[in-house]
């Protein structure tokens, strides 16, 4: 699944590359991701995407991670960098959207031309500042406690108490592990 859904455009693209295989490794899995994420609209030709679309999109998602795990761990001025780099990114326009009718006869988005790479780095540059800069999101950001995850959400559970990305992954995975030591500390 090419979609993560943190809550944030910028997480999900961090998402991608979370555990050890990028889920980014080809244009078109890229362009999935694009439309997974709503960036672009289904069926938008995507006619430049190619292996330096990959490169730019993977460098922006190791610049996003670096700065949400430093302000996580009060470390923000250790990653100068990639602050500079994310702001530099998100300076650029992003894609123009219209309105139009689709076969239904409802309004659809579309994009004003063919998307550029700059264009769709901005997007998600500028969910990455919006993010930051924002105290009560920033305060909603947390990092899975899933043992081996490194996936970092919103959370946005009533008591802000959500430990795991995924209750059905990570958050199973960690009942499953607490049933075993129960069961075999009982059989001791």
């Amino acid at each position: 699944m090419l979609r993560f859904d943190s809550g944030r455009i910028c997480l999900d693209l961090v998402a991608t590359g979370a555990y050890d295989s990028d889920q980014l490794d080809s244009a078109g899995r890229l362009g999935q991701w694009l439309v997974g994420a709503g960036l672009v609209p289904v069926g938008t030709p995507l006619p430049g995407a190619d292996g330096q679309w990959l490169v730019r999109f993977a460098e922006l998602r190791d610049h996003i991670g670096q700065l949400v795990h430093a302000e996580l761990g009060g470390r923000g001025g250790a990653a100068a960098a990639a602050l500079e780099r994310v702001n530099a990114l998100a300076a650029a326009a992003p894609p123009g959207v219209r309105a139009i009718r689709g076969a239904d006869g409802r309004l659809v988005r579309t994009l004003s031309g063919a998307p550029d790479c700059t264009a769709l780095l901005a997007v998600v540059a500028r969910d990455a500042v919006e993010l930051l800069t924002d105290p009560q999101d920033r305060s909603r950001l947390r990092q899975c406690e899933g043992d081996n995850c490194f996936r970092l959400y919103l959370d946005t559970s009533r008591g802000r108490r959500r430990r795991w990305c995924s209750s059905e992954v990570c958050g199973n995975r960690e009942r499953v592990a607490r049933h075993r030591r129960r069961t075999a500390a009982a059989a001791l």
